[in-house]
C-alpha cells in the first residue's frame, strides 16, 4: 500500500475529506493533492498529517532479524 493509499484511508476513516486535510495542514487542496499524486510527503508533513486527525505516524526501519535501527 502506497502512502497516497494511506492518507485516503486515513481521511475515510476519520470522515474528513481531502481537502479538508490540505486545509487542516495549512495546504492548498490543489497542492496536497499534487503531493498526493506524486507522494512526496516528507515525514515533517506525515506527522502534521497525523495530528490533524488525532492519530499518531510512527517511522522505523526493521533489519531482517527483526532488529529495530
Amino acid at each position: 500500500m502506497t502512502i497516497a493509499d494511506q492518507i485516503r484511508m486515513l481521511c475515510k476513516r476519520s470522515n474528513i475529506s481531502i481537502a479538508e486535510l490540505a486545509r487542516r495542514t495549512g495546504q492548498s487542496p490543489q497542492n496536497f493533492n499534487s503531493k498526493l499524486n506524486r507522494e512526496s510527503f516528507t515525514v515533517d508533513e506525515l506527522e502534521k498529517i497525523a495530528d490533524a486527525v488525532g492519530a499518531s505516524f510512527s517511522r522505523e526501519f526493521v533489519l531482517l532479524n527483526g532488529e529495530k535501527v
